[in-house]
């Protein structure tokens, strides 16, 4: 039986409106917006008003309905993983770049233990799970600049701890266009 929303913020209200009122609905309904960055990170309410979201701001709107409804053991991730373009639909740019891998920071839920992601309709946490290099359970509010820093840190330390010949700022550029094209 899904748990039904009984929330009266904001972002609750807003599902209310979309005739969204329990928890897996939301799920669906989250799971089924168009992948795309939002115009303001650390607003959680624009998965909704702009009808799209990133993995960070699709789960960290999740984890906040899920806390705001006393939805137990939902717990918000930060997973490094090695994106690869065996892993993630970023066409061929990593190997045009003579790049196998790229340190990946990726948001997803752990739901009663198990990792369920909600970026898009096809997203599969089976795809990345062997990949995964490192996990770390955030709030809501971090997948800001506290997951950036998070991230850039891991990957000049990555970088570093490799000898690579490729500079932060290079492969940082690389990554941007593997964003880019996720959003297409």
């Amino acid at each position: 039986m899904a748990t039904d929303l009984t929330s009266k913020e904001e972002l609750a209200q807003q599902l209310r409106e979309l005739d969204i009122t329990n928890w897996d609905d939301v799920l669906l309904h989250v799971k089924n917006i168009p992948y795309g960055r939002n115009s303001n990170r650390e607003d959680l309410s624009l998965v909704l008003k702009e009808n799209k979201g990133s993995c960070s701001s699709k789960h960290a709107f999740l984890k906040e309905i899920a806390s705001q409804n006393n939805i137990p053991n939902v717990q918000l991730i930060i997973g490094i993983y090695k994106m690869k373009e065996s892993n993630t639909k970023i066409g061929t740019i990593l190997s045009e770049n003579t790049i196998y891998y790229i340190p990946e920071a990726h948001c997803y839920l752990n739901i009663n233990g198990e990792r369920l992601d909600y970026t898009t309709g096809s997203s599969n946490f089976e795809k990345i799970k062997n990949d995964l290099l490192e996990e770390i359970e955030i709030e809501p509010y971090q997948v800001g600049e506290f997951k950036i820093k998070y991230h850039q840190d891991f990957i000049k330390k990555w970088l570093s701890d490799s000898n690579a010949t490729i500079t932060f700022d290079q492969l940082w550029a690389v990554r941007e266009q593997c964003i880019a094209y996720l959003s297409i």
